[in-house]
């Protein structure tokens, strides 16, 4: 199912594709584009507006909007038209801030947009190979209340349901929590060392900090309803609106991890991945990530936002949106007008051409009369 092409293409070398690019062959091709259009439709049924920014722009635009620095995430070129840094896009959220900063600025807020397309990394992440993906998501800008996030992320469970994901969990951090404690009643000397041990849940690196406090953080790793009571006593105010979030969600596993950040290095009070199961399996990784950020404008004020990105591809390797579809094959000497009477209701035509054709593919055979299903 995973159409994967990296290697010898009909023994040519010369057709390998780089690494971490693949062909997506039949049905594989058809389940992403259906499963594309799942998503894209759920979230138009909570009113986003979808949106289609370009494959490729200005390298200093990426990273603008988020305040995100990209490094090595981006594929870059020279623009041959104007001599610019180009560079293509890693993430769709960033243009989606870019676009309500400025082509849609004056629009009434809170705003609403949905999106949907590929997205290309110049270095694979650490569990997944792939540096081509595709995305579809929502982002609605301005606003990052429990509502906007609940909103979200029932949005995202149900494209997932939709799509024939099943036994979905989400997992909740807190990205800025651990600065915000150094700023305050729990300061350390070196900050950077001390996200880096707790990131890596590195319980020995942290015997350099006083911790006591920021090994609590670690301990309050879990499911929800064990973890919100460990992080009242550190973080009331940020508590109180966790177990808000968690009320607003359906009836799914929730869990929360608050010194997780890898992935997260631009939301602000909460992020969410998003994890599920498909045909029976638990899906190796993540299939969807978001959460409460800020747009930056160049002047320096921003805007509250939150949004949610959902990931096709492994839903597609995972055997979802494939379309039994009915396929009917019509011999030699099929009338046109029959072919066009057979599409019209509903039905894709394989008309032979040759007596070399075969009905290989299809579910039924037009025998001059009717439609018969194959054996």
């Amino acid at each position: 199912m995973t159409s994967d092409a990296t290697g010898p293409v009909g023994g040519r070398t010369g057709a390998l594709l780089p690494v971490g690019f693949r062909d997506r062959l039949p049905p594989a091709a058809e389940a992403a584009s259906q499963l594309v259009r799942t998503v894209v439709d759920c979230f138009a049924s909570h009113g986003y507006d979808r949106v289609a920014p370009p494959l490729v722009e200005h390298e200093v635009s990426l990273a603008r909007w988020l305040g995100k620095p990209l490094g090595t995430a981006l594929f870059r070129s020279p623009d041959p038209a104007s001599g610019e840094a180009l560079a293509l896009r890693p993430d769709i959220t960033g243009q989606i801030a870019r676009i309500a900063a400025t082509r849609l600025s004056a629009a009434p807020r809170p705003l609403r947009l949905a999106y949907a397309g590929p997205v290309l990394r110049a270095q694979a992440g650490q569990l997944d190979p792939a540096r081509e993906l595709t995305q579809a998501g929502a982002e609605l800008i301005g606003e990052d209340s429990v509502a906007a996030l609940a909103e979200l992320v029932n949005a995202a469970i149900q494209a997932l349901t939709a799509a024939g994901v099943t036994n979905i969990s989400v997992d909740l951090t807190t990205p800025e929590l651990v600065a915000e404690l150094a700023a305050s009643q729990w300061p350390v000397a070196n900050l950077p060392a001390l996200v880096a041990a707790l990131d890596s849940k590195d319980w020995g690196a942290l015997e350099g900090f006083d911790t006591r406090p920021y090994r609590a953080l670690l301990e309050a790793a879990g499911p929800a309803e064990t973890s919100l009571p460990c992080l009242k006593a550190i973080a009331p105010a940020l508590t109180e609106r966790l177990a808000d979030l968690v009320s607003a969600l359906p009836q799914v596993r929730i869990t929360i991890d608050p010194t997780e950040r890898h992935g997260f290095e631009y939301q602000s009070w909460v992020g969410v991945s998003l994890f599920g199961a498909a045909n029976g399996q638990l899906l190796a990784r993540e299939i969807g990530r978001g959460g409460a950020y800020r747009v930056r404008y160049p002047d320096g004020s921003d805007e509250p936002a939150a949004g949610v990105s959902l990931y096709i591809d492994p839903l597609v390797d995972a055997g979802l949106g494939v379309l039994q579809g009915r396929r009917i094959f019509l011999p030699e000497g099929t009338a046109p007008a029959m072919a066009a009477q057979l599409r019209a209701e509903g039905w894709a035509t394989v008309c032979a051409l040759s007596g070399r054709d075969s009905s290989e593919g299809c579910s039924h055979v037009w025998n001059g009369k009717a439609a018969v299903a194959k054996d």
